[in-house]
């Protein structure tokens, strides 16, 4: 046996659950930092988990190219490496290798691209993204896919996809089943339904521990994304985690979980946090603001962080202000705990069978401020 996946309650679409791991046990619905290079960005790996947070994502693009992930498992693997006890998944690259690579050629065998640190040239392969994420010791690996790029025409999403499908059978070949180690396949297909239901079915035929839908948040907005959800969802198990790829917003989250998603990770809350935004039940605060230069409340009533509860807004302003690392830092801690309180609060609310009116709730309050300049 793999991972285990164990559903508690339902409301309509909506699900708490577990997922059992190697190294520890998944709440789910599951928000999971981004920890591209091994690290949270501003945080200590304890602070991580102070907030609430299960399991951190890190990337196999990123460790490939450095430190390498022969010395990683040298050095006794990421959990060790990083001192992060917890559950890790990793992001296959794929995404990384289109987005941040400088010269990039894709075939049939794989994707030779050239490292945007350094120019040094790579081969990154379904296989080899297995072979990768099993010397990193990911307890949840991902299949290699092509990050198919937005807008696209039904076609080249077509070509894309079906390359995406072939590319799974692979990377479930290459992976080697250990227990408490997962592979998920990713849903590939843009913003067309028949795509997004072929892509499905046919990970569903190869057999996966847990189902990803990736290609959303990427610039299609949030309906699209939502549509996409609402026609993928049917074609997925219904007894295994979904994972929406990059999401996101906390809106964004809010409407997936209705739609049956576990699992979400994304980088917003931390690189907000690294440029003065913090998110608050009354939505996005821009701490560079002057209205907050002599403002003595907490940035939020309520909330247990130690940037809410040892010091004031207008300190916070302060140290944006004087680009002191601690204001990064304290706003980055913020923005995790607000994430990881968001999901506990739609666990709850799950279990209790209310989702709809709490999800009400959250977005009437969110939307009071949510972009505050």
């Amino acid at each position: 046996m793999s991972t285990t996946f164990t559903i508690h309650t339902h409301d309509n679409q909506a699900r708490t659950g577990e997922l059992h791991t190697a190294h520890g046990v998944i709440r789910t619905p599951a928000f999971m930092p981004v920890g591209t290079a091994a690290t949270v960005k501003g945080m200590l790996p304890e602070s991580v988990k102070a907030t609430g947070a299960d399991i951190i994502l890190s990337n196999t693009y990123h460790l490939m190219l450095r430190p390498s992930a022969e010395l990683i498992a040298k050095m006794g693997g990421l959990h060790k490496f990083m001192n992060w006890n917890g559950p890790i998944l990793t992001d296959s690259g794929g995404f990384q290798v289109m987005s941040l690579s400088k010269l990039r050629t894709l075939s049939e065998k794989g994707v030779t691209f050239q490292s945007h640190l350094d120019g040094t040239t790579y081969e990154l392969t379904p296989e080899r993204a297995m072979e990768i994420q099993y010397l990193l010791g990911s307890d949840i690996s991902m299949a290699l896919d092509e990050c198919t790029p937005f807008p696209a025409t039904e076609k080249q999403a077509r070509e894309s996809m079906q390359l995406s499908m072939r590319w799974a059978q692979r990377s479930k070949d290459a992976f080697i089943p250990r227990p408490g180690y997962a592979l998920f396949g990713i849903v590939q297909g843009s913003v067309y339904p028949e795509l997004r239901a072929e892509s499905a079915v046919a990970l569903k035929n190869i057999g996966f521990d847990g189902y990803a839908i990736g290609g959303l948040a990427v610039g299609e907005g949030q309906e699209l994304m939502f549509n996409v959800l609402d026609v993928t969802m049917p074609h997925l198990p219904q007894d295994h985690p979904r994972y929406l790829m990059g999401v996101g917003k906390p809106d964004d989250i809010i409407g997936a979980v209705q739609r049956g998603v576990d699992m979400f990770d994304c980088v917003i809350p931390t690189r907000s946090g690294r440029f003065a935004r913090a998110y608050t039940h009354e939505g996005e605060k821009n701490i560079r603001n002057a209205k907050y230069k002599e403002d003595n409340a907490p940035l939020e009533a309520g909330c247990a962080c130690p940037a809410c509860t040892h010091y004031s807004r207008a300190y916070l302003h302060h140290l944006f202000k004087a680009d002191e690392m601690l204001g990064p830092m304290l706003l980055t801690w913020h923005n995790l705990a607000f994430y990881q309180r968001l999901m506990q609060g739609l666990r709850e609310a799950i279990a209790q069978k209310r989702l709809g009116a709490h999800a009400h709730e959250l977005l009437a309050s969110y939307g009071r401020n949510a972009n505050e300049e």
